[in-house]
């Protein structure tokens, strides 16, 4: 049986609640803050201890892993009055599986590196589900020592552990998988769109196409969801379009254009404006298809 170090962790959202759980349920140490207490009563009936200051939590533990909204939130929590930066100790480890841009992962690091703290950049991708099963993919980046101290932890949550590089490469990666999600998305929408319109039996093409060079995530666990227009909590709309601006960004640093990412980062916009910004990123539907089907399936 592996020792688990004892371990912090901050961040009880959508993704945090269920990847804390996995955790416990594996026989790790977890010591809980979170802004909102109450989030925090069902691992404490687990037999996690719940702090009352991220710097407190700091000071109980060996290893710290932080799963939350956006570069700011990180920096409170670390940084911030009775951040949890001024109770770690020398030899601690970050795990941040939040998801933020490079710079600023690897000005964290910097900050940290200089109180003798290491630091990997953790963001994982596979939505509520994954995080549920213990099945998420893990993109990482950090010095190897690092990496592998913070491997046994993450394997619980994960069924993939992938290491670019240094800190900041893990989130190099993920902006180019919420490149991806992007497009993906956008084009499944359109899909379920044109073939509805079309009259066609939307399950009958989703079970065909699936298979074929068309197939992905996005169209075998999104795509029926969209014809009934519903939308499963996966990942929050306004989180992608959080990302996809990191994504953006790192693109314009470089002097490259991405037309499509733009024009989904658009219609983002547009749905977020309208108060959809907390439904999946599959909402991206609404911005082309009608609110209700009123076409059936002509075919036979």
């Amino acid at each position: 049986m592996i020792a688990f170090p004892l371990t912090g962790w901050i961040g009880l959202g959508s993704m945090g609640l269920p990847m804390a759980t996995n955790l416990l349920r594996a026989g790790v140490p977890l010591t809980l803050f979170n802004r909102t207490g109450s989030r925090a009563e069902p691992l404490q009936q687990q037999g996690a201890r719940l702090t009352a200051s991220p710097r407190q939590l700091a000071e109980a533990v060996e290893l710290l892993m932080l799963c939350v909204s956006d570069a700011p939130d990180v920096e409170a929590v670390l940084f911030g009055a009775d951040g949890a930066a001024w109770g770690l100790r020398p030899g601690s480890l970050v795990i941040d599986c939040s998801t933020i841009a490079p710079e600023r992962t690897r000005a964290f690091a910097q900050r940290l590196s200089g109180r003798g703290v290491d630091w990997v950049d953790a963001p994982v991708t596979g939505g509520t589900e994954a995080a549920a099963a213990g099945s998420l993919t893990v993109l990482l980046g950090g010095e190897p020592g690092a990496v592998a101290r913070a491997r046994p932890l993450l394997a619980v949550l994960a069924s993939n552990l992938a290491h670019f590089g240094l800190v900041g490469a893990g989130q190099q990666a993920k902006a180019v998988n919420q490149v991806l999600v992007a497009g993906s998305y956008a084009a499944v929408a359109e899909a379920m769109a044109l073939g509805e319109g079309m009259g066609l039996p939307m399950e009958q093409v989703i079970t065909a196409l699936q298979t074929g060079a068309a197939g992905s995530w996005g169209l075998g666990h999104r795509g029926a969801s969209m014809l009934e227009r519903s939308f499963p909590l996966g990942f929050r709309l306004r989180l992608h379009r959080k990302d996809l601006g990191i994504a953006l960004a790192e693109a314009e640093a470089r002097g490259l254009d991405l037309p499509i990412s733009r024009l989904v980062a658009a219609l983002e916009d547009r749905l977020i404006d309208q108060g959809y910004g907390d439904e999946d990123v599959s909402a991206l539907a609404r911005a082309v298809m009608p609110p209700s089907s009123g076409t059936k399936s002509s075919q036979p």
